[in-house]
């Protein structure tokens, strides 16, 4: 069976989520989006956004949409090196 053409997956990039860095976590669905276009984020976190399956719940921060959002641990820098 082929997919839909129209069918979308969501893609996030580091780029896309930093436009959600500064939003009022926690937050719903609604509220994200909200935030996305009133900051001018580009129509790609919006359509993002839009295709999270939403059931009510509030996200705590954007590792809960975005589980691979790489966090301080995950880069190699050494802090107490510099």
């Amino acid at each position: 069976m082929r997919n839909n053409e129209n069918e979308r997956t969501m893609y996030w990039t580091l780029e896309l989520a930093s436009y959600l860095e500064d939003a009022p976590w926690p937050a719903a669905k609604d509220e994200l989006i909200d935030f996305a276009m009133r900051t001018g984020a580009p129509l790609e976190v919006v359509e993002n956004l839009q295709e999270i399956e939403d059931e009510g719940e509030t996200y705590e921060s954007i590792e809960e949409i975005w589980p691979d959002y790489p966090t301080k641990d995950d880069f190699f820098f050494n802090e107490d090196e510099y």
